[in-house]
């Protein structure tokens, strides 16, 4: 038996209540179960950083190899919309999350009738969709790239070539389902948005004006059922082939009011959300100093896996702490870090299979290995991520690039 979803689509502005269910009264302490919808790496993190405070951690996802599955102390596999696991998790569980934004929303609202799920079905539906997304971060007064919706196929045909040349060249996404780059086309003329958009099976879709960019950042906050919430250093990025490729905290670039500033947005936006849970707000910085909100992640991001070697509290504790109703950790950084992603590539050279040089990874003092589980290695597929913390920014660099050297990691 499966689910379907009863939430509008054109809703924006979320509003607290049952909808993600009743916070525990009191805060679940260790020995509790708590439920985590998704199988990967990011639940995996979770159920290494809920198991250490005592917790136990029962996941539900399909893949019976799921990295997470296999070290949480329950796995259910089944769908995420099949009714009886999902009652069978929440019988199981007073607190649950979930490790992706595409999740059914009407999965958690079958959840929160009985447990309590954060973040949101609401919040989470919210970053489901990159039309409603833009919307709802424009109300919260977060600049966003100018853009314009496309509903559909006979929408598009109705729009004049004006409205689209005010935001080309651009790039076409899909309002639903992207991820890593995926979903996504540039285009630099209505003609090749038209193309573009029939190619992509004529799907809601929003073209944002491409924009004169410096760099690109991420705040992450925490934040509790009781309004609290805590901000980590602000994050800079490198993207390769749409797939982030390194992560610097704090920002090298950014200034300390630019910093204040995204970290400032991101706590408001979780505010106004009535979000709980861990957040993620990714921002481009423009050239002329400006910033910019890009989308948001309503779970623990990549950009913040540096949190588990560099910070007094990781974002997966933070996650724990936040749906169990424990005060929230100090977000603080004792250690200036680079993180690198470990994509399959590296298990392959000229077309041939390898074993990558572990050992000569592991042997820099500054490096942390964090391999996923994952069974079969493929080209751009996230097998894990290396952290390189130093006494400065630039040494830990320095141990960065030398990682890349041994690993065979290029990116631009």
């Amino acid at each position: 038996m499966s689910i379907s979803s009863s939430t509008p689509a054109s809703i924006v502005t979320p509003a607290p209540g049952l909808e993600q269910g009743s916070a525990p009264a009191a805060p679940l302490l260790p020995g509790a179960w708590l439920g985590m919808l998704g199988g990967g790496q990011l639940g995996r993190m979770f159920c290494f950083a809920a198991q250490a405070m005592g917790y136990r951690v029962a996941v539900l996802d399909p893949d019976g190899l799921s990295p997470a599955g296999s070290v949480a102390d329950r796995h259910i596999r089944a769908a995420f919309d099949d009714q009886n696991a999902l009652t069978e998790l929440s019988r199981l569980c007073a607190a649950i999350s979930t490790e992706f934004e595409n999740v059914p929303a009407a999965s958690l609202e079958f959840l929160a009738r009985s447990s309590f799920v954060a973040p949101s079905a609401r919040c989470v539906a919210i970053a489901q969709d990159r039309a409603i997304e833009k919307a709802f971060l424009v109300e919260c007064g977060v600049p966003v790239a100018p853009h314009v919706v496309i509903a559909s196929s006979a929408a598009l045909a109705d729009i004049d070539d004006a409205p689209l040349d005010a935001v080309l060249p651009g790039i076409l996404k899909t309002a639903r389902l992207g991820y890593d780059g995926k979903g996504q086309v540039r285009v630099a003329n209505a003609n090749e948005v038209r193309l573009a958009h029939a190619d992509m099976g004529g799907v809601p879709c929003v073209l944002e004006k491409r924009l004169a960019l410096a760099y690109e950042v991420s705040a992450l906050v925490a934040r509790g059922a009781d309004g609290r919430s805590v901000v980590y250093p602000l994050a800079e990025n490198v993207h390769h082939q749409g797939i982030l490729a390194e992560t610097t905290v704090p920002s090298q670039r950014a200034s300390a009011a630019l910093a204040a500033q995204a970290q400032s947005a991101a706590q408001a936006i979780a505010a106004q959300m009535h979000y709980v849970g861990v957040l993620c707000v990714e921002f481009f910085v423009l050239e002329d100093g400006s910033l910019v909100a890009n989308e948001m992640a309503p779970r623990p991001h990549n950009s913040g896996h540096y949190t588990v070697d560099a910070c007094a509290t990781s974002q997966f504790e933070q996650q724990v702490r936040a749906m169990t109703g424990l005060p929230l950790g100090d977000p603080r950084q004792h250690s200036p870090a680079v993180m690198l992603n470990v994509l399959g590539d590296v298990w392959f050279e000229d077309g041939s299979a390898r074993t990558p040089p572990w050992q000569d990874v592991v042997a820099l003092p500054a490096a942390r290995l964090h391999l996923y589980a994952k069974e079969d290695a493929r080209p751009g597929r996230k097998m894990g991520h290396i952290t390189l913390t130093a006494a400065t920014a630039e040494a830990a660099h320095e141990a960065a690039r030398e990682c890349q050297r041994l690993l065979r990691i290029v990116f631009d």
